[in-house]
């Protein structure tokens, strides 16, 4: 512990944050292994003897990965994590988890596992002061520590850029025993110079993602959307702050419990309260002179020093007085006659000041307050007092929601709402609000004599507090269950009673069993005694206050008929309070059924309770009555949506409701037989009545023989079994029951997979399917294709270049072609010249491609030489693909030192001396393009074709994709001349293009009518359907296909149809009408260097964009005319862009670091002026909803999502915990923004600012730019 004293000392001289030798000690000199250097390495799993408890499980290996992360097994690549949110797919420790880079000696990674006595003392000082009261005795034997040091962020590098001199210095550790685990993470003073990362897919677009520091389980079901975790920080506001504050008291030093052979469900954090780096000098100096004590004591002193240490002091003001934590004082007045409280505020000088309150309820003291609870009739002479084994607030405030306060009581603490809220105090709820609850539903249901299974279907409920509604909606359980489950209101009734209304002195539900119960219900159906069984259980809040929970079902329920209806009319209910733990109630109720003009009154009996972990401390009125004024319910068979609604309040049952006389029928005091049913009548009376297939004998009820006596409802082809009380049919061979289990109706004849096209086979114009014994199908892919028959790709034949050297190959799907080159004859597989034709060894080489290129070297396969006029190898080569250049003698063989890698300049290749030139567009915009691959390109990224003079090469090809397409002298596509894979279209002058031309590409795949959102993806723009507003995931697909493009601007001419987009890959902005059939076509095509932001006016048939790499801001007509400059000074990083039609104004963000805003002007450049520049940081997304006409922005620096009048005035925040949205627009009701971490559409309640849905592409990549396409102009009209 000497090592630590003279930590802390560094500390406490400092004033303000950790020094550097208050990491522990690491390197090669304490045995450390070495992380490899690079961009995405992992370690080998080091192997823990003995293995510690982490997040619930043994930890027998760890691994530590570069990009600032740990976890128990290895890493998948890092495009699968690095720039997600939490939580992840795999288990994670995340001290700073970025897109870190150790190449070019650029820090150090170092780990190992040690036991050593200097670094256990350290840890455990560490330990104990974040969890001064529960690890007096906690003595780690071992201690895994991994230490990034100096260590850089991912940057794409060129002969221009230097690497960045800020690097991150931090450690995380992990210390343990056989029965606890501790994470502690350390970040010295000046350790963290950069906060986040850029991601390699961002290309162009300048953003930067903030690091994830936490926990992450990765043991969900769905991990990206269930999986547990916990996070500390996420913003550049709260990494900022990780070296200067703390949650041990000490700045830069974070501890946390993450394992124990005790259950331990989450992540505890440090208990001592986070705190600002100036105000904790005291509590420094505190740590400080117990360490040194500790350094001269033996072990067994050390349990009573710390409960001294916190029993006589504050971490925050100094010494305070050892009753504070539950030695009960004495003194209070007892005149009031009920239970009061005292708290002590420790004042600026450091005494104590005194307030009294009868009600603990009232106390609020920020998110967490602390209450001192007494009961005036408690006797303090037979009570023990045990500090060990008593919870106190300060141990255990995290339990409470952020909206509630704490309350010490003698035996313990609880949880209480905050005015304005209501809940148990674990989890409160906005008082008034509209509530969400989410759930799935399963069941085994015998149906008259039919029986139905359900797994997980989906049940959403919809809450009004302000008048205690509730709406519940069960979607996708099979007829007939559906309709049987119609009389079954007491599902939708659990919501009723914890939402109801609170009259005066009442409180409903959830106000006492909060997010966390379990209900267990039956109820019985008369006349024919079917009872079903129903659980609830309430697992907590989830995302956006969401309550989840499950419902399973299972019992007998009566058969209805279809076009039946269930009317119940309003009823009232009593519930019994037993406890703090427990709640009762059971009813008799009737219900309608009408079908037609006939109408049937039934009637079913419940009894539920209700099982909670409440405070003992509270005191429940004994009974309280659930008043249900309106009651409804119903069944959509074209949604296959069961819904329940009602209406309900809470109040006293009255005064005489605790000795009113309860009907025997009711509380099973009856004396009627088994067989019979109890009907009550007025007052206590009541009567026995047999019960569905049973009479009297006159003593009791007989059974029936339904089969016997003719009564039962079989039919043809059908044989009846009688049974106690009832009947069933069974059907004859060759025949199964109907939905009723009356009625027999023949089995269909076995089906033809093949025929009916239920088999699993690619289409048929690439496999056939085949029936094999059994009536199984089987599936062979036709010749020229490959696979297993269920998917089947093409053959590439032109691969084993079947055709005559003179000829071109082209592959076409499922078989291919041969054509002969201009001037010579022949069917392509043989091809004669007039006269007879010699080919150069270039000529010949770009015919037979090598392997592998010539020379020491070698980059990748498929190297095509260049080759000049006369058909002698050009002095310098580039591989089309890969990016690499390097010069080549006369025989094509590479000159030794000449290679250059992608992104560089290439090398001067042929005769020396020749004069330095500028380099050309082709050259420049290949150098952009390289830049934003990171220097090294993928096979399916577009980079352009330069000669050795610089000018474009009249061929192009996109990568390994086989799309090529001629272009002219300044790089554009000549149209008509792009061709598929395996048919690369002649660009020489004198050669004609091919007779025969491929079908147009890219397609537009036409969507269909209504409301749908349209997002950039990449090389592809999306289509999202709405179904109201809510996103129809299963109807999503690909509008367009854009190969070789990055799209991200993106906008809709609603007037034509058609889309605009921009390209930072190609430079480019372009349209496409939605209609079928249409082609791509390409409008403005220069002077851009980095086009983003879109904004299409619809009236005045113009179009607005940003351009980040040039700083400007510009417009033209539709059709790329009339264009013209509107801003090109006081911009920094323009993105988003906005347009109001009617009004004629210009919106636009620009997220310059050091002076973020956004702007407005008119459509023409007039007026310009700053809207908003204050509390804001990466205004990524903006739009202007043309029905509020309020302008709205999210913002990935401040997570905000905000609105404003045109104006300025009236901002207010929508929603304030966003992950990394890019871009945002409005539509009815909703947001729906691009969001990068979660990489898909997220929908926000523009009401509620909560989270609505979400959709996730199944291809993982960033969206950019979206938009909504209306079946009509919104604001057309001025």
């Amino acid at each position: 512990m000497r090592a630590l004293a003279a930590v802390l000392a560094a500390a406490l001289a400092v004033g303000a944050a950790l020094p550097r030798p208050g990491l522990l000690p690491h390197g090669p000199a304490r045995g450390d292994a070495r992380l490899r250097p690079g961009d995405d390495e992992s370690s080998p799993g080091v192997p823990l003897r003995p293995a510690p408890r982490l997040y619930g499980r043994a930890a027998r290996r760890l691994y530590v990965g570069t990009n600032g992360v740990i976890s128990t097994q290895d890493f998948p690549r890092e495009t699968q994590y690095v720039d997600d949110d939490f939580p992840t797919d795999f288990p994670v420790i995340a001290p700073f988890l970025a897109d870190l880079d150790t190449s070019g000696d650029r820090g150090n990674i170092y780990y190992r596992q040690d036991n050593s006595p200097d670094v256990l003392d350290q840890t455990v000082g560490y330990i104990q002061a974040g969890f001064p009261h529960t690890t007096g005795s906690f003595l780690p034997t071992n201690a895994f520590i991994a230490t990034w040091e100096d260590v850089g962020a991912y940057q794409e590098l060129s002969q221009d850029t230097e690497p960045s001199r800020k690097l991150n210095t931090f450690q995380a550790v992990i210390a343990y025993n056989d029965e606890d685990t501790y994470a502690i993470f350390l970040y010295p003073e000046g350790g963290l110079q950069f906060l986040g990362t850029r991601p390699k897919e961002s290309y162009n677009v300048q953003l930067e993602l903030p690091a994830r520091v936490g926990f992450s389980w990765g043991d969900g079901d769905d991990p990206k959307r269930d999986g547990l975790f916990h996070s500390l920080a996420s913003s550049e506001p709260a990494l900022r702050n990780l070296e200067r504050e703390s949650n041990t008291g000490v700045p830069g030093v974070w501890v946390f419990h993450v394992g124990s052979v005790a259950p331990l469900e989450h992540v505890e954090p440090g208990a001592v309260p986070v705190r600002h780096a100036s105000s904790s000098a005291d509590y420094t100096r505190t740590l400080y002179s117990r360490a040194d004590h500790y350094s001269r004591a033996d072990h067994t002193s050390m349990e009573l020093l710390a409960q001294h240490s916190s029993d006589t002091l504050h971490p925050d003001h100094g010494p305070r007085a050892p009753t504070l934590q539950g030695i009960v004082p004495k003194g209070l007045p007892a005149s009031l006659g009920q239970e009061q409280s005292r708290r002590l505020h420790p004042s600026v000088d450091g005494s104590a000041q005194r307030s009294y309150s009868a009600n603990p309820s009232s106390y609020s003291s920020g998110h967490h307050g602390v209450g001192v609870e007494e009961d005036v009739h408690f006797n303090p002479d037979v009570f023990t007092y045990s500090a060990a084994s008593r919870e106190t607030c300060a141990q255990h405030h995290e339990r409470c929601s952020p909206h509630a306060f704490c309350t010490d009581y003698a035996t313990g603490v609880c949880c209480h709402c905050r005015a304005t809220y209501y809940g148990n105090g674990r989890q409160c709820l906005p008082e008034g609000a509209v509530h969400r609850l989410n759930g799935k539903v399963s069941g085994s249901l015998t149906v008259g004599r039919a029986s139905v299974r359900f797994q997980d279907v989906d049940l959403h409920a919809y809450i009004v507090g302000s008048d205690g509604r509730t709406y519940t909606a069960i979607s996708g359980v099979p007829q007939p269950a559906a309709r049987a489950l119609l009389p079954l209101l007491p599902i939708g009734g659990l919501f009723a009673w914890l939402f109801a209304l609170e009259e005066p002195s009442s409180e409903n539900g959830f106000s006492i069993t909060g997010a966390e119960f379990t209900q267990n219900l039956e109820v019985t159906f008369y006349p024919g005694e079917e009872t079903v069984h129903i659980t609830q259980t309430a697992e907590g809040l989830g995302a956006d206050n969401y309550l989840s929970l499950k419902t399973h079902i299972q019992g007998q329920v009566p058969f209805l008929q279809e076009n039946t209806t269930v009317h119940i009319a309003p009823y009232k209910e009593l519930y019994h309070y037993s406890s703090s733990a427990a709640v009762t109630s059971s009813a008799q109720r009737e219900y309608v059924l009408v079908s037609g003009t006939a109408n049937q009154t039934l009637s079913y009996r419940l009894r539920q309770n209700i099982t909670f972990a409440g405070c003992p401390h509270t005191r429940l009125l004994a009974r309280q009555r659930l008043s249900v004024a309106r009651a409804f319910t119903l069944y959509d068979s074209q949604e296959h949506v069961l819904r329940y609604a009602l209406a309900a309040h809470i109040g006293s049952a009255g005064d005489n409701a605790e000795n009113s006389p309860v009907n025997p029928c009711h509380d099973s005091t009856h004396t009627c037989e088994a067989t019979a049913r109890c009907q009550p009548g007025t007052g206590m009376e009541y009567t026995c009545e047999c019960a569905a297939g049973y009479h009297s004998d006159g003593r009791g009820c007989r059974d029936v023989d339904e089969c016997a006596e003719g009564l039962s409802q079989c039919g043809p082809f059908t044989v009846c079994l009688n049974g106690p009380g009832s009947y069933r049919c069974e059907c004859h061979s060759g025949y199964r029951l109907s939905e009723d289990g009356q009625r027999c109706v023949l089995l269909a004849p076995a089906s033809n997979p093949c025929e009916d096209g239920s088999h699993p086979c690619a289409p048929g114009d690439r496999a056939r399917c085949l029936i094999r014994a059994g009536g199984q199908p089987a599936c062979e892919c036709l010749p020229g294709y490959t696979g297993d028959g269920i998917s089947c790709s093409d053959v590439d034949e032109c691969a084993e270049n079947p055709c005559h050297p003179a000829a071109v190959c082209y592959n076409t799907q499922g078989s291919f072609s041969c054509r002969c080159h201009p001037g010579y004859e022949g069917d392509g597989f043989q091809c004669s010249h007039g006269s007879t034709q010699r080919l150069t060894p270039c000529q010949h080489e770009r015919l037979y491609p090598r392997e592998v290129p010539p020379g020491p070297s070698p980059v990748s396969n498929g190297h095509v030489p260049q080759c000049d006029e006369e058909g002698r190898y050009r002095p310098l080569q580039c591989h089309s693909s890969t990016g690499h250049c390097w010069c080549v003698d006369a025989a094509g063989q590479e000159i030794a030192g000449t290679r250059t890698a992608p992104g560089s300049t290439p090398p001067r290749c042929g005769t020396p001396g020749s004069t330095e030139r500028p380099p050309t567009m082709c050259e420049r915009w290949r150098q952009s393009l390289l830049e934003h691959y990171g220097g090294s390109p993928r096979s399916d990224q577009y980079v352009p074709q330069c000669d050795v003079e610089g000018n474009f090469t009249p061929l192009q090809c996109h990568g390994d994709s086989g799309y090529c397409w001629c272009v002219d002298e300044s790089g554009r596509e000549i149209q008509g001349t792009r061709s598929e894979p395996g048919s690369t279209p002649p660009c020489l002058p004198s050669v004609a293009p091919p007779s025969v031309r491929p079908s147009p590409r890219p397609d537009v795949s036409p969507p269909a009518t209504g409301t749908f959102l349209l997002y950039a993806q990449g090389q592809q723009i999306g289509y999202l359907p709405l179904n109201g507003t809510h996103l129809q995931k299963e109807a999503a697909k690909t509008l367009l296909s854009l190969h070789g493009s990055i799209v991200v601007g993106i906008d809709y001419d609603c007037r034509e149809k058609t889309i605009y987009w921009t390209d930072v890959a190609g430079r480019t902005i372009s349209r496409a009408s939605l209609e079928p059939g249409a082609e791509p076509e390409t409008i403005i095509n220069s002077g851009l260097i980095s086009p983003e932001g879109l904004a299409v006016d619809h009236l005045r048939r113009a179009m607005f964009w940003t351009d980040s790499g040039l700083d400007k801001i510009e417009r033209a007509r539709l059709d790329g005319s009339e264009r013209r400059v509107l801003f090109d000074t006081d911009l920094v990083n323009p993105r988003a862009i906005a347009v109001d039609p009617v009004r004629g104004n210009l919106y636009w963000t620009d997220w310059n670091r050091e002076a973020p805003k956004i702007e407005t002007s008119t459509v023409n450049g007039a007026n310009r002026r700053v809207l908003v520049n204050k509390d804001i940081g990466l205004p990524n997304g903006l739009t202007f909803d043309p029905f509020s006409k309020l302008l709205c922005w999210a913002d990935a620096g401040t997570k905000h999502l905000e609105c404003t009048f045109p104006d300025g005035t009236g901002r207010r925040v929508i929603q304030n915990n966003l992950n990394y949205p890019f871009s945002i627009i409005s539509y009815a009701n909703h947001f729906y923004h691009t969001d990068w971490r979660r990489d898909g559409v997220i929908a926000v309640d523009k009401e509620t600012g909560s989270f609505t849905d979400e959709y996730l592409p199944e291809q993982r990549s960033h969206l950019y730019g979206i938009t909504a396409v209306y079946p009509y102009c919104p604001g057309a009209r001025k």
